[in-house]
């Protein structure tokens, strides 16, 4: 004989399978509904810019948004700190995040981040989510690390799994070229590709900053090797009085030889904090997983106004327009020549910072990712929702 709580999970999931297709996107009520499955909070910039960039918008659009994140922001800042993990943690927030489903059933329209559930097999999720429409959002190569012949055992578990949830979803929005070539070639049948995108009311153009040279970078504690690789070029010019604004890295953090200012990132200061930088840089290395990243820093730097310069690795490419909107560098004579460059022309930065802003308003703005997300949903909503004075049919 089964225990209570089983037999409750047990009926949960019988209902959830079992909705008829008609009521699909609408509540009784016929207000359109969308559960937002994220992977972090606001302090994960993927889950940030991808999903919860769209709440408010879309709810003022009369969809309702609830929204489920897995991991926690402090579970962020401890892996950010490189500090331990609780294991248990994980678990309550796993136990949390399919209780979320399993209580979701007039939530039909699922709109999910990478997965629902990190390092568990894809038929966990394919029972979890049921027959219900599902809109998966990949922004990075997350498949690479469970399809790499390296990965450990319990990774193989899982090895193919992303390849099949983008076959099962019934949209699948990616955030740049290559991960739209992926998609499609894992057997994905309606793949939309949406840029990662900022809220261009939120940087305003300001002026610059006065001297020294400042080459600004942001991003999270995980990606700061990458300055790594273009020390030399950075100590080159710090040679010649500049610096460099490094927005997210940890206290005391410090690279060899060059004059740095380590900030916190915050989403209350980020914009202020570029418009301290003359420039904004990102530097990669050219292996697969860089070729998956979307290029977001580089979107900021164009929002604030500010040239850039850039590895001409995966969306980089698509991003910048070379000698229009900033500079593609691969060696380290490349980087430094670019930067003095810039360090030594104030209208040459002038005049590709703001035709950097004209492509990030025209390409990579809220405002224009915004008509493709509703587009893209629209048809799954067989239900509009009804107008204030409008009885309720059901009732009816």
């Amino acid at each position: 004989m089964k225990a209570p709580t089983q037999v409750a999970i047990d009926t949960q999931v019988g209902d959830l399978l079992a909705r008829p297709a008609k009521t699909r996107g609408a509540d009784e009520s016929g207000q359109r509904r969308l559960l937002m499955l994220t992977r972090y909070g606001r302090l994960g910039a993927s889950s940030r810019q991808r999903l919860l960039l769209f709440k408010q918008p879309l709810q003022q659009r009369r969809i309702a948004v609830v929204e489920n994140q897995l991991l926690s922001d402090s579970y962020l800042r401890r892996l950010y700190g490189n500090e331990s993990v609780k294991p248990l943690e994980i678990m309550a927030r796993y136990l949390a995040r399919t209780l979320a489903l399993l209580r979701s059933s007039r939530s039909d329209i699922v709109w999910l981040e990478k997965e629902a559930l990190p390092w568990m097999p894809e038929w966990i999720e394919r029972l979890l989510l049921g027959r219900r429409t599902l809109i998966v959002d990949f922004d990075d190569g997350w498949h690479l690390r469970y399809n790499s012949g390296r990965a450990r055992w319990h990774a193989r578990l899982t090895a193919g799994k992303l390849e099949a949830l983008a076959r099962r979803a019934d949209a699948v929005f990616v955030a740049n070229p290559e991960l739209l070539r992926w998609a499609r070639d894992a057997g994905a049948t309606n793949v939309v590709y949406i840029p990662t995108v900022v809220d261009t009311a939120r940087y305003r153009v300001l002026d610059e900053p006065p001297a020294p040279f400042t080459v600004g970078w942001i991003g999270s504690p995980l990606n700061l090797s990458y300055l790594q690789s273009i020390i030399q070029p950075l100590r080159r010019l710090s040679a010649q009085g500049a610096r460099l604004l490094a927005i997210g890295a940890p206290a005391g953090f410090a690279l060899d030889g060059v004059d740095l200012e380590a900030v916190p990132w915050s989403e209350g200061t980020e914009v202020a904090e570029l418009a301290r930088c003359h420039v904004g840089i990102m530097p990669l290395d050219n292996t697969p997983w860089e070729r998956f990243k979307s290029g977001y820093k580089l979107i900021q730097y164009m929002a604030a106004g500010r040239a850039v310069v850039a590895s001409p690795v995966g969306a980089n490419l698509e991003i910048v327009r070379d000698g229009e909107t900033g500079f593609f560098a691969r060696t380290d004579d490349e980087w430094f020549r670019a930067l003095a460059r810039l360090k030594d022309d104030a209208g040459l930065r002038k005049r590709l910072g703001l035709a950097g802003r004209r492509r990030c308003a025209a390409r990579y703005s809220l405002d224009a990712a915004l008509e493709q997300v509703t587009a893209a949903l629209s048809p799954y909503w067989e239900a509009a929702a009804p107008s204030p004075t409008a009885p309720d049919r059901e009732a009816a």
